[in-house]
């Protein structure tokens, strides 16, 4: 049996790829935070998921993660590593609070850099397990940033250079490295952002935020289901030559052109008139 490690399982994407793995008779071990998730996840999936307590901010729980994982390898290795747990902090740049920037960064890029090196060796990094594979979850917005989402962009821009990185470091051990790049995706950050205080009353951007749910609207209109970015990952890691991004989006099309092909100048005015419509 194969064995695949999955961070941030409790919901969404990392739901999604776990069913997916299970789908496919691997033994899943997924991270969640805290015990009420892990019985809940376990009694969900079965017998095949091994839930673990760790936070990838952790180092302390993420090494205590890895002894119980290696005691029931018993000896194996990792054959994939699923690095999908994030958040998502955004907010106008003039008055985003840097303590909330801080924590964006330390759970979407060190965390994940801290669970990649924690987990390397089972990977068959200097060591005599075969080689492995890794897959970041990173994010459209990785390659193109909307206004107001720049603290979450920057930190899937650092994720896109992390894994180029690696990528790269890692090709004499054999062990590939796989960007998955979703654009709006069903989940339960859409009710989330609906509930979220209009914290920049007062400023200029007072008005956008009090309409920011015709946005959040929109985009989860167009979002697709968790379940096909599982099957992605899934059929990503099982290729004998797998590329090195997979990018998923609804009008996936127009995201491929925003990322590679507008011109700057031409996404500024085509994103200033969406936010212009939500200053009305």
């Amino acid at each position: 049996m194969k064995n695949v490690l999955v961070t941030g399982v409790s919901s969404g994407i990392g739901k999604a790829v776990a069913q997916s793995f299970l789908n496919r008779n691997y033994r899943v071990f997924g991270s969640v935070r805290n015990e009420k998730d892990a019985e809940r996840l376990q009694n969900e999936f079965g017998e095949n998921f091994v839930p673990l307590l760790f936070d990838i901010t952790d180092q302390q729980a993420i090494d205590e993660a890895k002894k119980k994982l290696e005691t029931h390898l018993d000896g194996a290795g990792l054959d994939c590593l699923v690095n999908n747990a994030g958040v998502s902090v955004n907010g106008p740049l003039a008055y985003i609070d840097l303590e909330q920037v801080d924590f964006q960064m330390k759970v979407n890029v060190l965390g994940l850099l801290r669970v990649t090196q924690a987990f390397l060796p089972l990977l068959g990094f200097n060591s005599d397990h075969r080689p492995g594979r890794i897959v970041n979850i990173s994010s459209a917005a990785g390659k193109s940033t909307r206004p107001f989402m720049a603290p979450y962009s920057a930190s899937k821009h650092a994720v896109e250079a992390l894994s180029d990185g690696l990528r790269r470091e890692l090709m004499d051990f054999g062990i590939e490295v796989i960007v998955i790049e979703p654009g709006p995706i069903q989940s339960e950050i859409w009710s989330k952002a609906r509930e979220t205080e209009n914290v920049y009353r007062n400023t200029p951007y007072e008005k956008i935020y009090d309409n920011m749910n015709k946005a959040v609207d929109g985009m989860e209109g167009v979002a697709i289901p968790a379940e096909k970015v599982g099957e992605l990952v899934v059929n990503a890691v099982e290729k004998k030559k797998p590329r090195t991004r997979y990018l998923i989006a609804p009008k996936k099309w127009l995201f491929w052109l925003a990322i590679n092909v507008f011109p700057d100048r031409f996404l500024d005015k085509m994103l200033h008139k969406q936010i212009q419509e939500l200053n009305k």
